[in-house]
């Protein structure tokens, strides 16, 4: 007899809105250090990073600056301990968890909130 061992997949989730959690992709498919778009059903897009810590994040894909869906491609890093998504058109930063711009006190982007779900 061949017993096999259940698998679990481990899904991240993000919050658009209050209480309202989607499925963004199976955590796997991540790759630390670099960002992903994932589409919102109300239209708008989120990028969604992992840092090389394991860390994730999700912020609004759309560049303030530009009006660009580019945020999921830019560069990460971190600023006294701070970690942020440089913008790949203007080079401007937005802080990961508060979504504030670095370079500019007065613009900042949407910021979700991020779980991980394991089934």
């Amino acid at each position: 007899m061949t017993t096999t061992t259940p698998t679990t997949t481990a899904t991240l989730e993000l919050s658009p809105s209050p209480d309202a959690w989607i499925t963004v992709c199976e955590e796997s498919r991540l790759t630390p250090g670099r960002g992903v778009a994932a589409l919102l059903p109300d239209g708008r897009q989120a990028a969604v990073f992992r840092d090389r810590a394991g860390r994730t994040y999700a912020i609004d894909n759309r560049d303030p600056f530009t009006g660009a869906q580019v945020l999921s491609r830019g560069l990460l890093g971190s600023v006294d301990g701070r970690p942020f998504v440089a913008s790949p058109l203007l080079k401007q930063r937005f802080d990961l968890e508060t979504g504030r711009c670095l370079d500019d006190d007065e613009v900042a982007v949407p910021v979700y909130a991020v779980r991980s779900t394991t089934t």
